[in-house]
């Protein structure tokens, strides 16, 4: 049985299209619909429930270590209020997750994970961690709420005080009050615009939703549900856990290089990534130059040679055509490279492009 976030009834209240999503009930789309909900963050604001996400408290004095042992990315020098994002790799180098880490302070840590995969994640944690460390899982606990797009910044202003409201993209501040409201307040966001995600104990999560809608009136606040989520990401060549990376995909194979340290003495699948040597594999952009939408999991082939496949895909509603994201063999992998993928029998062309499809600020 799928279970409801803090905000349920708020998206019934507003109409919102419910649907069962990674083991929660969520609105796909409001009234709106996905075209008009991805636009309003292109161009001015929207909001997103985020509350299915999990939250892992990692506290003690072995805290920095064993983030060092999970994870790719290397935790060893943070401020407080820092985020870092990092995929958790298993022993064969292939992808149990990808999350973000905050600093809270030394030796105390917030893990954010997918919704999807919080209890895996919690139970791999879990099983990997050593010395003097705590770590729990406090999602039940915890509301999130995405404010995403140009004017954030503005609706925010209104109802938060200046000075708590972080300066820097990947920082944050904690215990900040919204009106009367504590929370957690992150320059982070999942859809290529700036903006924020806010942190707050479940119960007070339908408060806070209707002070930001208020909030955001003048702006063109409008809620927005998980399709225009999944597209906004996909224009902004975000990956998501089940599609671009999984269990048999490396994070160097996703294009999370980036994020693996491998000069680190240790991490979990390390030493696999090391063995496999230079990719033979690798995610790429595809722009369809033919006719049609191209999905995920379409194989995608030049001339008569199957080179990979698709992971994700849509028709972009800010750029005006259909992109995907693809796992090409690297000799395919080039810009510019002419390939066709199998959309249910029928070839639509494509070509390979420089990612991210969409950068913030971007004319149209």
């Amino acid at each position: 049985m799928e279970l409801k976030t803090p905000l349920y009834e708020t998206h019934v209240k507003y109409n919102g299209k419910i649907v069962p999503f990674a083991g929660y009930l969520l609105p796909v789309q409001y009234e709106t619909g996905v075209i008009k909900e991805h636009m309003a963050v292109r161009t001015a604001c929207g909001m997103f429930d985020v509350s299915h996400m999990g939250e892992i408290t990692c506290i003690g004095k072995d805290a920095v270590k064993n983030l060092n042992h999970l994870l790719t990315n290397d935790y060893t020098t943070m401020y407080d209020g820092q985020a870092r994002y990092s995929p958790m790799c298993n022993e064969e180098g292939g992808v149990v997750d990808d999350l973000i880490v905050y600093k809270v302070r030394d030796d105390h840590y917030l893990i954010v994970v997918n919704a999807a995969n919080k209890d895996k994640d919690y139970a791999w944690i879990k099983n990997h961690v050593f010395g003097d460390v705590e770590v729990k899982d406090i999602s039940d606990e915890v509301a999130q709420i995405a404010l995403q797009g140009p004017k954030a910044l503005e609706i925010l202003k209104k109802i938060a005080k200046e000075e708590d409201i972080p300066q820097k993209y990947y920082s944050a501040t904690f215990r900040r009050k919204i009106k009367d409201i504590e929370c957690i307040i992150s320059k982070t966001g999942y859809t290529g615009e700036d903006g924020f995600e806010l942190y707050l104990a479940a119960e007070e999560a339908p408060k806070l939703w209707e002070i930001l809608m208020e909030a955001g009136k003048e702006e063109g606040l409008i809620p927005c549900g998980l399709g225009a989520r999944d597209t906004l990401r996909l224009e902004a060549a975000m990956p998501l856990y089940g599609h671009e990376m999984d269990d048999t995909v490396t994070p160097l194979e996703a294009g999370l290089g980036i994020f693996v340290k491998m000069k680190k003495d240790e991490f979990i699948g390390k030493a696999a990534i090391e063995e496999k040597g230079a990719l033979t594999r690798k995610r790429v952009g595809l722009k369809v130059t033919g006719r049609g939408i191209i999905r995920e999991h379409e194989k995608v082939y030049c001339g008569d040679k199957e080179i990979g496949h698709t992971t994700s895909g849509t028709h972009c509603p800010y750029l005006g055509y259909p992109i995907a994201m693809a796992l090409l063999d690297v000799d395919y992998a080039e810009i510019g490279t002419k390939v066709e993928a199998d959309v249910r029998g029928r070839r639509i062309e494509a070509e390979v492009v420089a990612l991210p499809f969409y950068k913030k600020g971007q004319p149209q």
